[in-house]
């Protein structure tokens, strides 16, 4: 018998490493196949744009005079645009540090000629008394670029998430300051699905300036909806053109998320996500290890032994988040629209048996 068929075979990992590993939902798939040859107007244009346009509004409980909404194809983009769409040259963005645009995407804002203001972060959050200490010592005009734009996440780089308080207190500070406040809704699926949420759709609209809803990590093949307040509304979609975002094929988003939008698929999976995520973090906290960070949506960081994280490694992809000293580290472990009940049990009981 050749030596192969004796050899003990190393089972495939598992990923926790991103909520983007899987393609797409089924659900999304077949509306693709099955819009698939029909002809359609360009650029955003068509009949499926047309009509997740109009379920997202409904959606934020937002009129076509409210809110514009555009799709562009990656998180990046949407950041990219929206705050460079914004800005005048001199004029800086508001950031925490652990922020996705501070290291995430490769100086991506930096390369638009714009500044960032680091504001000091609390659990990834920024709180309005950091943001107005922040803007108060950046007044040194015009030798210093100026605050303009604040830019938030939710949820966070650490999966916390924002309070009605927290984000009406900081609208406050920005109101008070004429700054434009931008989140990046990269998961804002996961973020307003938690447990402990208590902001709505519609919140987003009266507390912001500009959104966006992130559809990537959300069981679409690719693309995000940006929402833009009246105010900032026009010539938008030049921006879109200029930075390479206006898909001649935009039918391709349209349609998944007037799928994800119809009804409530789009926080169904979501729900899913958080849910698998609080059975791997409450695991973890039974046998003891501590969290970094508190898990309230899909993401949990947790402190373990390096041995330990050998042993998961066979088995299991993730993060390493931080490397603590030589004994333990943090990992973050993300759980997706996808990821169902017995994989998380299999995941649980191997770090049971090695507990």
């Amino acid at each position: 018998m050749p030596s192969s068929f004796l050899e003990t075979k190393t089972p495939p990992k598992y990923s926790f490493t991103d909520d983007y590993s899987e393609g797409a939902h089924p659900q999304l798939l077949e509306a693709l196949v099955r819009t698939n040859s029909t002809q359609q107007v360009s650029y955003g244009n068509d009949e499926y744009s047309s009509e997740a346009r109009r379920l997202i509004q409904r959606k934020l409980s937002a009129t076509e005079d409210e809110v514009a909404i555009h799709f562009v194809p990656s998180g990046t983009s949407a950041n990219l645009i929206c705050i460079a769409s914004c800005l005048r040259p001199y004029e800086a963005v508001l950031t925490v540090g652990s922020g996705h645009i501070v290291d995430k995407e490769a100086g991506a804002i930096e390369a638009t000629g714009h500044k960032m203001i680091i504001v000091p972060g609390s659990r990834g959050k920024m709180t309005a008394e950091n943001l107005e200490k922040t803007v108060r010592q950046n007044q040194f005009f015009p030798h210093m670029a100026k605050p303009r734009l604040v830019y938030i996440s939710n949820a966070t780089e650490l999966g916390t998430i924002y309070t009605k308080q927290e984000l009406e207190s900081i609208s406050a500070v920005c109101k008070r300051w004429n700054l434009l406040l931008h989140m990046d809704g990269a998961r804002i699926g996961v973020a307003l699905s938690a447990p402990s949420n208590n902001l709505t759709p519609r919140d987003l609209v009266d507390l912001t300036d500009i959104f966006w809803i992130g559809g990537t990590k959300m069981g679409a093949l690719l693309g995000e909806a940006i929402v833009v307040r009246s105010h900032l509304a026009e010539g938008f979609a030049f921006h879109l053109k200029q930075h390479g975002a206006l898909l001649a094929k935009g039918r391709i988003i349209g349609a998944q998320f007037a799928e994800l939008f119809r009804g409530d698929l789009f926080f169904e999976l979501a729900t899913n996500a958080n849910k698998m995520a609080h059975m791997i973090s409450d695991n973890f906290q039974t046998l003891g290890y501590r969290l970094s960070a508190k898990t309230e949506t899909n993401q949990v960081f947790v402190i373990l032994p390096t041995s330990l994280i050998r042993r998961l490694e066979e088995r299991y992809s993730f993060y390493i988040w931080e490397h603590l000293d030589e004994q333990q580290a943090v990992v973050r472990i993300v759980t997706s629209w996808a990821t169902n009940a017995s994989e998380v049990a299999d995941f649980n009981a191997w770090v049971r048996q090695w507990t």
